[in-house]
């Protein structure tokens, strides 16, 4: 109770608790999803540089796990399967 009385002294009139408490939130979350974009960027980099069929399966279930999870749309998420998938097998067929 008393560290509430601190806490609401410091952040003075019309702010709420729960107003930080969901910044708060928010900067973890936006932490994380920053983090998990990078890494998808970075398979997908990977893929498009070597085009080799062994990474192939590997970067579609990155993507996928990437669209379950809400951090790209689902759409967006098939769109790049595709484009990959026709990518890899042009590359394979003029090797």
């Amino acid at each position: 109770m008393a560290n509430t009385d601190r806490l609401k002294k410091k952040i003075g009139k019309g702010r709420h608790l729960s107003a930080f408490k969901r910044q708060r939130q928010n900067e973890k979350r936006q932490a994380r999803n920053k983090k998990l974009r990078t890494s998808l960027k970075t398979a997908i980099k990977k893929l498009r540089t070597s085009s080799k069929k062994e990474e192939l399966p590997t970067t579609i279930s990155t993507i996928s796990k990437m669209a379950a999870k809400g951090i790209i749309p689902k759409k967006r998420a098939s769109r790049l399967t595709s484009r990959l998938t026709k990518l890899v097998a042009t590359s394979a067929l003029t090797i």
